[in-house]
């Protein structure tokens, strides 16, 4: 999931004027479907509209979004990375798909501070004390074993970015982005999501 649903959803409704166009298929960044879609809008390379078309928007037809081509072959919005998980506290889902909506907009550096902040979370509703420095709280999931073998390296990594996202003036790239929403998925999985996939025992 990129978007909800239903900051999009036109309902009964339906873009008004739109063309045949050529076909496409791509992953809708609202509803995170794979689309093919034909309909939409074209921009011509002159002013008249009589040039070829350099640029699309189409619309999706699950949702209804608007994504817009760029004549460069850029998509916005873009697909989400990761993937939906499951069985996740409220706080922690809203998190996460947070982050993952703000890689997709291209907002890196604030991404990773989501990443960073989830860290944060998750120690703190595996019982570690609010409070702590950031640190203490990778620290706290390592020693507690919610951190698979040879993890921590991905934990360290994930402190390092975040606190230059936090502390220095550079900004973050998307596949510090990616790769620290790809992390997170793996341990929000490990620690929400396989738990509750394991069968009730019987007696």
């Amino acid at each position: 999931m990129a978007l909800s649903r239903s900051s999009v959803s036109l309902g009964d409704g339906a873009w008004y004027n739109t063309k045949q166009i050529p076909a496409k298929t791509y992953v809708c960044g609202y509803c995170g479907d794979k689309v093919s879609s034909n309909r939409g809008y074209w921009a011509s390379s002159k002013p008249d509209g009589s040039g070829s078309p350099i640029a699309y928007i189409r619309i999706c037809p699950s949702c209804k979004g608007p994504t817009f081509f760029t004549p460069k072959g850029e998509i916005y919005p873009g697909t989400a990375p990761g993937n939906p998980v499951s069985n996740l506290p409220d706080e922690l889902s809203d998190l996460y798909n947070e982050a993952r909506v703000s890689a997709a907009s291209g907002a890196y550096t604030g991404a990773v501070l989501l990443c960073r902040k989830m860290l944060m979370n998750i120690a703190v509703t595996e019982g570690a004390e609010e409070g702590k420095r950031f640190v203490e709280y990778v620290e706290y999931l390592a020693d507690k074993g919610y951190v698979p073998p040879n993890g921590k390296v991905w934990v360290d990594y994930i402190r390092k970015r975040g606190n230059e996202a936090t502390h220095e003036i550079a900004l973050m790239e998307k596949e510090d982005a990616i790769a620290l929403i790809t992390f997170l998925e793996m341990l929000l999985r490990f620690i929400y999501e396989f738990p509750s996939m394991v069968p009730p025992e019987t007696a």
